[in-house]
């Protein structure tokens, strides 16, 4: 297997820090990259990266751990890894069609902290914070602690609300980052939900495995098996950050009874290139990941240097689709502004009609005919 893996002690800015201080995720939080200073002194940033990182705190805050920030190619001002975690001054220049909460997801939270739009599931914000802070976060307006909004965490109406509403058989933790809460509150969480006789699956979202893998220890991996079913979506754009370390984590989970799914989002000039996605999501299999979503960038201020061309997207899954097997294809969609929910975007087989037959075309843009009943 073709595993990437992240770069030795001995090679990093850390290198007086012993292993078992680097193996830690409270050592890697503790000493997180959150200011120009720290920043500056570790790498030569690019003009546009130092207005950046002075002018975008008021939006998104900074912060990269020591493993993650490990993975810039720091020689490379186009790594896919430090465009995607280092603030650009792009982020400050908005575009018309951009929106605070591009989702609208504020519209359906019927208490705080829990969207309800599907007729069967909800979406469960338990945290504003994460491990690190991706560029084109889509709730910017409400996570890191110096958005726009502050969010509201009201657990005890959530579950409320969800005990009352017996069609939800699915919920979303989300936020943030649940897996940078303690072991023992988000168990509590977990528990509490389990409770619940209409609730059938929980599901986690989380980026937690790629920036932060030490997180999940062999501890935190058997107190989740007794939680089942149990579906965690992690979040990997690039090739590049399916190191080691993050297999071992993953293995744990896996292990655990945990199903894994990868969602990415397609972003200028670190995945909007039909072979770095091939590579992803084989890699992803390889890891016993099975890719999930693929997103077309939300519409988040200050997100247009990320956004790639719709058509392009659907080009990149021309290339895909029967070009390698199915099982490693990622359904391609977008969130309709505003708080239209998922849109499957992927390219169109079915060409129309005749009296008799429905027309279509295979991945080689074959046209066939299919008999009407």
């Amino acid at each position: 297997m073709n595993t990437q893996v992240s770069p030795a002690l001995t090679a990093n800015p850390w290198v007086h820090i012993d292993e078992q201080d680097w193996n830690s995720h409270v050592w890697q939080l503790k000493n997180s990259i959150k200011d120009y200073k720290s920043l500056a002194a570790l790498m030569e940033l690019t003009s546009d990266e130092r207005q950046g990182v002075l002018e975008t705190g008021g939006k998104l805050a900074m912060a990269i751990t020591p493993y993650f920030f490990n993975l810039i190619d720091k020689e490379n001002i186009h790594c896919p890894i430090r465009k995607q975690v280092i603030p650009r001054i792009q982020e400050t220049q908005y575009s018309a069609e951009e929106l605070t909460d591009p989702c609208g997801e504020d519209g359906d939270m019927p208490v705080p902290g829990l969207v309800h739009r599907y007729p069967d599931r909800v979406l469960f914000l338990v945290t504003d914070r994460c491990a690190s802070y991706c560029r084109y976060c889509t709730r910017s307006r409400v996570v890191s602690g110096v958005g726009q909004q502050k969010l509201e965490l009201q657990w005890e109406q959530a579950f409320k609300y969800l005990e009352e509403h017996t069609e939800v058989r699915d919920v979303l933790l989300s936020g943030g980052d649940p897996l940078l809460l303690s072991d023992a509150k988000l168990l509590k969480i977990l528990h509490r939900l389990q409770d619940i006789e209409h609730i059938e699956f929980i599901r986690i979202g989380s980026r937690i495995p790629i920036f932060l893998p030490q997180r999940i220890t062999a501890e935190f991996a058997q107190e989740l098996k007794k939680i089942q079913p149990l579906f965690i979506s992690i979040h990997a754009n690039h090739p590049k950050e399916l190191t080691s370390e993050v297999k071992q984590g993953l293995d744990r989970l896996v292990e655990a009874g945990v199903v894994l799914g990868n969602q990415s989002v397609l972003l200028k000039g670190v995945n909007d290139d039909a072979t770095i996605q091939k590579e992803l999501i084989h890699s992803l299999l390889k890891f016993r990941v099975r890719p999930y979503y693929l997103y077309q960038c939300d519409l988040i201020e200050g997100s247009k240097h990320f956004r790639v061309d719709m058509l392009k997207g659907m080009d990149i899954m021309q290339e895909l689709r029967g070009h390698t097997t199915g099982y490693a294809v990622p359904n391609y969609v977008v969130d309709g502004p505003g708080g239209g929910g998922k849109i499957l975007i992927n390219p169109s087989y079915f060409l129309g009609e005749t009296d008799t037959h429905y027309q279509l075309k295979n991945y080689e843009n074959k046209v066939y005919e299919y008999p009407k009943i």
